[in-house]
């Protein structure tokens, strides 16, 4: 039998939380490092699969399976592909320079580090599942720990962290709600009593054989799309976000933003299109639509924030649109850019969140108009923030430039009024990006920031990593969209097959 790599990855954050549990709480230091230990082995071991999978064969790879429950059909059954392979790379990844943006965590060190790493463990657990009862389980992970480390060891101003996690949740487990209507529907019309099951290879191929009407399809889609949209913060379903990323602690704010949201855009595309393709035609115009209302929106409230949280996690919601205008497309080109751009904002939006970590404890503030000057004290901050904010503005040489580019040319055909909407977009976070890079960092010393430190030590890892990737993959694109582009050409002939099923909201 192969060395299960993808339990691995799963069962490590798992092991260490459990590890910790042995732990007394004043042994903060051994924590510490149990943590940074098992993540550091599911960041390795994701590497492998990562820079591993074969992307010229293409397909499921890495699979595990084992019997479940049968009477369910439900399996543990894992597996990588072109799409997940990135994701399950960038949860650990977020995972791994996370424990080191919590290193100064001194307050109740234990609880924190064991809900962490079962936050982590749940998220790599929806990419890598090949099964929907697993998927669903896992999912339903993520939000307890979110909850509670937002009560315990968040903070904000403009809302209490009790606001902010109270609004997380009810969005999330509403979200869940409409998702999990979808599945059960899907789950209970596919097959008949006694052949059901959960496999989402045995789903997706329901739908392509036709056994799934076209009326039913756009029914159940409507959920999902529901379910998956309220946690990408799919316009108007996005305002639990910035408040959360505020209220979060560090490293909930970098998995958060990093990894959660990009459940929903995965999901859209493993579940709504592979297993609901004339459904996913049907509402594509409005997801495309509410994509450009991401994209301009939250760019506009962006540019008035005065908390550096918020003008990150507006700028979120913004870029969430980009993701959502490639997977409307309907398109190869459109839906490799959405899910790189997934990837890609996933490791900015990390490195920002590390940084106003640190610049928040180190002055104790994250209003804007407080700071100023800061490059003077804090060069090596200001290299890490000023890299996410070159890298959030899509700057050839970083990550997310060819991923846009390639969303803007993948859409342009199916909805190009909206493709040049979200265009303009880009000038607005300009605007955003180095209105903050200005008013924190630049500008004359302020002599009242002259005792506060700059990275050192564990403070490093975040910007070493996060930053490796950003310029590595910058410069070297094909290592993702390789990857990537071997999960989504496959679907040609279904995205033809949809494309000429129906126009618009013509009737399928």
């Amino acid at each position: 039998m192969s060395f299960p790599v993808l339990s691995t990855i799963l069962f490590a954050p798992i092991a260490g939380a459990a590890a910790i549990t042995f732990l007394p709480t004043t042994a903060g230091s051994t924590i510490k490092k149990v943590s940074a230990a098992s993540m550091g082995i599911s960041f390795l071991l994701s590497l492998m699969v990562f820079f591993g999978y074969n992307w010229q064969t293409g397909g499921m790879q890495f699979v595990e399976t084992l019997t479940w429950l049968p009477e369910m059909g439900a399996s543990y059954s894992l597996g990588v592909d072109g799409l997940s392979a990135p994701m399950i790379l960038l949860t650990a990844l977020i995972g791994f320079a996370g424990v080191f943006a919590s290193w100064r965590v001194d307050e109740r060190p234990k609880e924190f580090f064991i809900l962490f790493l079962l936050l982590v463990a749940g998220v790599a657990g929806t990419f890598v599942a090949r099964d929907l009862f697993l998927f669903l389980l896992c999912y339903e992970v993520v939000v307890i720990p979110i909850y509670i480390m937002i009560i315990l060891w968040g903070s904000s101003k403009r809302v209490t962290k009790e606001y902010a996690a109270m609004k997380l949740t009810i969005y999330l487990l509403l979200g869940s709600a409409f998702l999990l209507a979808g599945i059960l529907m899907l789950y209970l019309n596919a097959y008949p009593a006694g052949a059901r099951t959960f496999s989402m290879e045995a789903l997706a191929k329901a739908a392509s054989s036709g056994a799934l009407s076209p009326e039913f399809q756009k029914f159940a889609f409507f959920f999902v799309m529901l379910g998956f949209g309220s946690l990408l913060s799919m316009w108007p379903f996005h305002s639990w976000s910035p408040d959360g990323y505020a209220g979060a602690p560090t490293a909930v704010s970098m998995v958060h933003a990093g990894v959660l949201k990009k459940i929903g855009g995965y999901g859209l595309i493993r579940i709504g299109l592979l297993m609901l393709p004339l459904g996913f035609k049907f509402w594509a115009p409005l997801i495309a639509a509410f994509g450009v209302a991401n994209v301009a929106y939250a760019a506009f409230i962006a540019l008035v924030q005065k908390d550096m949280k918020y003008v990150v996690g507006y700028s979120s919601v913004s870029h969430m649109g980009y993701v959502l205008i490639g997977i409307a497309a309907a398109d190869v080109i459109g839906i490799n850019g959405a899910v790189a751009n997934m990837f890609a904002h996933g490791v900015m939006s990390a490195l920002f969140f590390a940084m106003i970590g640190h610049i928040y404890h180190a002055t104790h503030t994250r209003h804007i108009p407080d700071l100023g000057g800061l490059a003077h004290q804090m060069p090596r901050a200001t290299v890490g923030f000023f890299l996410a904010g070159m890298a959030s503005l899509g700057l050839p040489g970083l990550i997310s430039f060819v991923p846009e580019f390639t969303i803007f040319v993948g859409s342009f055909k199916a909805f190009p009024l909206f493709a040049v909407l979200a265009i303009a977009g880009i000038i607005l976070t300009a605007l955003y990006v180095l209105r903050v890079l200005a008013d924190v960092l630049f500008g004359p010393r302020r002599s009242e920031w002259d005792g506060v430190h700059d990275l050192h030590g564990a403070d490093w890892v975040p910007l070493v990593v996060l930053g490796a990737f950003l310029i590595g993959f910058g410069f070297f694109p094909s290592l993702l969209m390789d990857v990537v582009n071997s999960g989504i050409e496959p679907l040609t002939p279904l995205l033809v097959k949809i494309k000429t099923a129906a126009t618009l909201w013509g009737g399928l």
